[in-house]
């Protein structure tokens, strides 16, 4: 996994986690589950990367 991969990943799930909290506070549902979503693909991205990594080792 690259350098840039992990700190577009890292930002993706800052974010998320940083609009969740901002939909908790404000009871804004729709936000909430955008950065749940954001968070959700930020990991899957993550996998994917850790997976290229073990078959290229």
């Amino acid at each position: 996994m690259s350098a840039a991969d992990k700190i577009k990943n890292a930002a993706q799930d800052a974010a998320g986690k940083v609009k969740e909290a901002v939909g908790e506070k404000t009871d804004n549902r729709d936000l909430q589950a955008q950065g749940q979503r954001d968070q959700v693909a930020a990991d899957a991205k993550q996998r994917g990367e850790h997976v290229k990594d073990a078959f290229k080792a």
